[in-house]
């Protein structure tokens, strides 16, 4: 990767990550005016009893601004929110930020003013990517408000609480829904453009890489609640935990099964492509084992697989970084999208486990980084796209060029002149069938380097005389052939005429000063019966009666008259 490239790569990423700086301002500042308590959630607690047993001794205190990571106790976890003066009137909006997949209530002493989670489709309102609920202007802002946390299956996550004001809600969410709603779209688009590429192309790299593009907007839509609301796919409620599981570990498979293609490893680290082959069939597998059923082959699943992702994903690197040492110019992409998504994924790895708790725009951050992954690979993928047409054009060149002089080969030759012969024109077309004079003797003389060289020269010199739209090839040998369009039969020869003296002037000796090479040539006119093999042969026939003729000369098939153009007049034709 160039230089300019890496600058606009380091720019782009500079750029997201300052839009993760700013969520996160906007975040711990709304969140600046609020203090809250912790316990566990124990047999017969009454909320009423729980505002009283705070009020009396003091619980666990935690900032609201800072994620919290609260504990997966079996009956729940209470939270208790207090506003700090001054305090506001009217309604009002409590956001839990990050409350992972578990439902939360909250209280007004014993009476439960609602519940609700990621996933409820239930009466309005709900959030865009973090728990909300209403609280009425009858609660003045003095009460402490009381929340359960419920148990689930999984971390209930690192959280945040805020309380706004509506129109501050409502600016902050809409800043949240267009951030997140182009971050999403980047990335589907991106995966629709590779779809696209595979179909054209016919390669599964791109294939791949929308596959993993798909998966990581789900894992990231799941995360944040955006498949629920806005997107209302109310379908996927209640399988986020297995669903969001099994779509991270095809993720790496298909990112796995991508870099294997796209940065090359089979050619620049082969030693790596056999463990990151093992990686893309391991994690399916475990997937499956997962959604076994089995408690053992369950446990064990769940045991191995987050180890298996962090080491799979840092494989992905390692083998990404050797394969761009050496020379993959695609794995520089590779690198370039995928170390920030990896960093930020063991970021908030990490936030899970209480570090990081003042960054609480890190997981919007991980889906910033998605889109900028997406934009970096695409890019990529559009420059192995251009490589891929660039290299088929070459090969396609070279399959139809002849090595020696770099005209269109019998068989490419062919084929062009049967695609104008099947335009069914009426232009009248004449074919040209030349092979040049003692070509053998010239050989035997003086080698097939100098064979070579005037088939260069002669070559050169049709070029030269011919009009660019006229098909001009070498059929075999010392022999060539040419397509006219549009010349009539007198024209035709006038051309054949001129080709002669063309050759003849290029002084190419075959033995003696006064032996130089020369080139006989038969004309067909189509007919409307021809096909490309008729005139070619009814060429070659005229040609053969050249050579009879004396050679050096030009005739046309069917008519007398030859043209002859001699050493000693080279510029008169003789009828």
């Amino acid at each position: 990767m160039s230089n300019r490239q890496h600058g606009w790569v380091y720019r782009l990423f500079q750029a997201t990550v300052l839009c993760g700086l700013l969520l996160g301002s906007t975040a711990t500042a709304s969140a600046a005016t609020l203090t809250a308590n912790w316990r566990e959630v124990r047999p017969g607690d009454a909320p009423a009893e729980i505002l009283r047993e705070a009020a009396q001794r003091p619980l666990p205190a935690f900032d609201p601004a800072r994620m919290q990571i609260l504990p997966n106790a079996p009956t729940g976890t209470w939270v208790i929110v207090h506003s700090l003066p001054p305090w506001t009137t009217g309604e009002r909006v409590l956001s839990v930020g990050h409350p992972g997949m578990g439902a939360v209530s909250l209280y007004d002493g014993d009476t439960l003013v609602a519940t609700t989670s990621l996933d409820d489709f239930g009466p309005s309102p709900h959030g865009h990517g973090r728990l909300i609920f209403n609280v009425p202007a009858s609660i003045p802002a003095s009460r402490p408000l009381l929340l359960k946390f419920e148990p689930t299956a999984q971390s209930p996550g690192a959280v945040t609480i805020s309380i706004d004001s509506w129109p501050d809600y409502l600016r902050d969410d809409g800043s949240w829904m267009v951030f997140a709603t182009g971050c999403f779209a980047v990335m589907l688009t991106m995966a629709l453009m590779a779809l696209c590429f595979t179909l054209i192309l016919r390669d599964m790299t791109f294939g791949w890489y929308a596959a993993y593009l798909i998966c990581y907007a789900l894992i990231q839509g799941l995360r944040s609640g955006f498949v629920f609301h806005p997107l209302e796919l109310q379908s996927l409620a209640g399988m986020a935990d297995s669903l969001g599981a099994a779509v991270t570990a095809l993720s790496v498979t298909f990112a796995a099964l991508f870099m294997l293609r796209f940065a090359k490893v089979d050619e620049y680290v082969p030693l790596l492509r056999t463990p990151v082959l093992a990686f893309a069939v391991v994690m399916p597998l475990l997937i499956v084992l997962r959604a076994s059923g089995v408690g053992v082959l369950v446990g064990m699943a769940q045991l191995l697989l987050q180890p298996l992702l962090l080491l799979g994903a840092l494989l992905l690197l390692v083998a990404g970084a050797i394969a761009a040492v050496r020379g993959s110019r695609h794995a520089w992409f590779f690198l370039a999208g995928w170390t920030p998504l990896l960093i930020l994924t063991a970021l908030c790895g990490a936030q899970q486990q209480g570090m990081f708790t003042e960054a609480p725009w890190l997981p919007d951050a991980a889906i910033a980084v998605g889109a900028f992954e997406a934009i970096v690979l695409s890019i990529g993928l559009s420059d192995r796209a251009l490589t891929i047409r660039h290299d088929r054009d070459r090969a396609r060149q070279l399959a139809d060029s002849d090595p020696l002089t770099g005209l269109l080969n019998r068989r490419a030759w062919t084929d062009a002149a049967t695609g104008v012969l099947e335009q069914g024109s009426s232009r009248p077309i004449a074919v040209l069938f030349f092979d040049l004079d003692h070509f053998k003797e010239l050989n035997d003389r003086h080698g097939h380097a100098t064979g070579d060289r005037a088939l260069v020269a002669v070559a050169a010199a049709l070029r030269h005389e011919l009009r660019p739209p006229d098909l001009l090839g070498r059929y075999g040998g010392e022999e060539f052939v040419a397509l006219l369009q549009g010349v009539e039969k007198e024209n035709a020869m006038q051309v054949a005429t001129r080709l002669c003296r063309r050759v003849h002037r290029l002084d190419v000796h075959l033995g003696s000063p006064d032996s130089l090479l020369t080139v006989s040539i038969g004309v067909a006119m189509r007919t409307p019966a021809d096909t490309v093999q008729s005139l070619v042969e009814r060429a070659d026939k005229a040609m053969y009666a050249a050579k009879l003729a004396g050679r050096n000369q030009a005739m046309c098939a069917g008519h007398a008259g030859p043209v002859l153009v001699r050493r000693n007049d080279v510029g008169k034709a003789v009828n």
